[in-house]
């Protein structure tokens, strides 16, 4: 099994103070629970129907790894506090070659 990830696009745009109440902890929780950000910001480039929003991509070792992440009470105890819509999704990694 491939190494699983987190993919997060914001639908909108947080608050300043939404953003700030968020996101230490949220990183704190997440690598708790053995993720690790690769990718975090705004798009470079969107195409087709791609939302110029914020996006995260967070490594974990397993796509079982992700969902526990995901489903953590640490972790859901803070989502809220963004107070925007996200596209949250778990996908599995592939070997290379």
């Amino acid at each position: 099994m491939g190494k699983g990830y987190l993919v997060v696009c914001y639908r909108s745009p947080p608050t300043e103070e939404n953003l700030a109440a968020y996101a230490a902890d949220a990183k704190a929780a997440i690598e708790a629970l053995g993720g690790r950000f690769i990718a975090r910001g705004m798009p470079v480039k969107t195409f087709e129907a791609g939302q110029n929003e914020r996006s995260i991509i967070i490594e974990f070792e397993s796509t079982d790894a992700a969902i526990r992440a995901y489903e953590d009470p640490s972790y859901q105890a803070i989502l809220p506090r963004l107070g925007v819509m996200r596209d949250m999704r778990v996908i599995e990694g592939i070997d290379p070659f």
